[in-house]
């Protein structure tokens, strides 16, 4: 017999499932994804750290496991939840299920699960905190549980997650061009990309000093994606405002929110945030759209942005700021994830577009 979970949300909704992982009783803010796969790339992501994922899509786990396209060395996010898991792939690159990975990776996780119901009142009610527990059946405690979950804000998940985040198959380069990438939970894709675009790759800890950096003459620096509020990693922020106008820099969500903080701008946190892989973005310059992979909570205030640093993109779906670009620095920020995985390739030209500002010298604005 198939053990029972319950998903409880802090305004009083409960939902019933399955159990697919661990036993247990895991916490965070439930967020949704829309994409119809990577989800070995969703699970792997330290962006989710702290959050219960919703895939949206009716079946996941149909092409399995492969154990290449991991973002990181393990799973990160609080919980799984799905409407229909595939217990047995069929993909020639599969190596095992996703409940067994799920499992081996010590994952509470759930299927079975009105997913469309839950979906659309995230949608109404904005992201909620939750509890998914296979050890707690009765309706107010789970409830309890529920308001008892910390919020996202009075947590700091970048040292939760950082230093893990890298495959070892992802270290390191042989480019010509020497790039710092400032690890928040940076995805291994982002490397991959970088050194595909000729860079030498190194990466160093979130709370490394800019001096320390600047003194390693470096070319260019990546911010990296990354989990949490970035409103309360002042001491990161400090240190990109040490680096600012002294050397090339991209910042890649996460990274784009604490560049533009250092720059003076604020940011706030979006309804239900942006997770998944078909949203549109507009580049305001050529008007030409790209479908773009987005994993973000929060967005940064586009009236509040200083001089200088002008629109660069932004999205289709609510009008949110999705990228800026400095005029007297050479300085390319983005919202969304250029390294798209999983996702479509549109945004790879960001990658080369950073590499050529680095090689000629000045900013391409």
């Amino acid at each position: 017999m198939q053990d029972l979970i319950w998903l409880a949300l802090e305004d009083g909704m409960v939902f019933k499932g399955v159990s697919t992982g661990i036993p247990g009783t895991v916490s965070g803010e439930v967020v949704f994804n829309t994409a119809m796969a990577g989800y070995e790339e969703v699970l792997t992501d330290p962006s989710y750290a702290g959050q219960i994922v919703v895939m949206t899509s009716p079946m996941i786990g149909n092409t399995g496991i492969n154990l290449k396209d991991s973002e990181s060395g393990r799973v990160h996010l609080s919980g799984f939840v799905t409407a229909e898991m595939c217990p047995t792939p069929s993909h020639h690159r599969s190596r095992l299920s996703l409940p067994e990975y799920l499992t081996s990776q010590h994952t509470v996780a759930a299927t079975g699960i009105d997913t469309r119901a839950l979906t659309i009142h995230l949608r109404r009610s904005g992201v909620l905190r939750g509890v998914l527990t296979t050890e707690v059946e009765d309706r107010e405690k789970l409830l309890r549980l529920a308001n008892d979950v910390p919020s996202i804000e009075s947590q700091d998940l970048v040292s939760r997650v950082t230093g893990t985040a890298l495959p070892e198959r992802l270290q390191g380069g042989t480019g010509g061009i020497k790039v710092v990438v400032y690890d928040f939970g940076a995805k291994g894709s982002i490397i991959g990309q970088l050194e595909l675009a000729g860079a030498q790759v190194r990466v160093v800890p979130p709370d490394t000093r800019a001096q320390h950096v600047l003194e390693s003459r470096p070319d260019g620096v990546v911010l990296s994606n990354g989990p949490g509020d970035p409103s309360r990693l002042t001491g990161i922020i400090s240190e990109i405002r040490g680096l600012l106008g002294r050397i090339p820099i991209l910042g890649i969500c996460l990274g784009h929110q604490l560049l533009c903080l250092a720059s003076g701008a604020k940011t706030y946190k979006l309804p239900f945030g942006h997770h998944g892989v078909n949203h549109p973005v507009v580049d305001i310059r050529t008007r030409r759209v790209w479908i773009t992979s987005q994993n973000h909570n929060y967005a940064v205030d586009e009236n509040t942005l200083p001089e200088g640093c002008n629109i660069w993109f932004r999205s289709l779906y609510d009008g949110s700021l999705e990228g800026v670009r400095f005029s007297n620095t050479p300085i390319l920020s983005v919202q969304f994830h250029p390294e798209a995985a999983p996702g479509p390739t549109d945004a790879h030209p960001v990658f080369e577009e950073f590499m050529q500002i680095i090689s000629r010298g000045t900013h391409g604005g």
